[in-house]
């Protein structure tokens, strides 16, 4: 049985992501990155950086909003899926 299919998490279904960066982004980048909601955090004596998160349609939303922060020339420091919608039953093999 394919994990993938099983946990839920598909490339082509709707799931939740974190995305780090360091760097700021103000809340006005959030129609540009898909609607994601935009949080800055500047920790004493760290980098300012900033936490994009919410719902993204597919993997492929997912390499945009990553391209789009690679040409904002923003380091990524972590990415993570929060939740993952389940596959329709059909695609369970």
């Amino acid at each position: 049985m394919d994990t993938q299919q099983s946990s839920g998490l598909n490339y082509d279904h709707a799931a939740t992501y974190r995305i780090w960066v360091r760097g700021l982004l103000g809340p006005s980048w959030s129609k540009r990155l898909l609607g994601l909601a935009v949080r800055t955090i500047q920790l004493p004596g760290e980098p300012p950086a900033t936490m994009l998160e919410g719902e993204l349609p597919d993997q492929a939303a997912l390499i945009g909003v990553l391209l789009t922060l690679h040409e904002l020339h923003l380091p990524l420091l972590s990415i993570e899926c929060t939740s993952a919608d389940k596959p329709p039953a059909a695609a369970i093999l």
